[in-house]
């Protein structure tokens, strides 16, 4: 059997309104250690901080537990989380963990 590859990509944009982050690929087990690292080195910043889920096709267990660290270290740090754009998919993981009721979620407009 061949090796299953999760590619994860990700697109960082920092700007004076927050950070952008647009990520694409699968977030789960084999990757989340490099996808709370990438969220982790960003920069403090008391403007959002949006996380573009909407290029995710696959939201783990193991993604959601990085989401909801990266919301606790960014509120401690005087910022918000915001995930934006997720698929269906990932939007009903989001509801079934209620991780909605605690990270805001939002359909925004994709930047050019």
């Amino acid at each position: 059997m061949g090796e299953v590859q999760h590619q994860l990509r990700a697109e960082v944009t920092v700007g004076t309104r927050g950070i952008d982050v647009r990520v694409t690929g699968e977030i789960d087990i084999a990757n989340v250690d490099e996808f709370r690292a990438l969220l982790w080195a960003l920069p403090p910043a008391p403007a959002p901080l949006r996380v573009d889920l909407g290029g995710v096709d696959f939201l783990s267990a193991a993604g959601v537990r990085a989401l909801v660290a990266v919301h606790l270290r960014t509120r401690a740090r005087g910022g918000q989380l915001v995930l934006c754009n997720p698929n269906p998919v990932v939007r009903r993981t989001l509801r079934a963990t209620r991780v909605n009721r605690v990270i805001p979620i939002r359909r925004i407009a994709p930047t050019p």
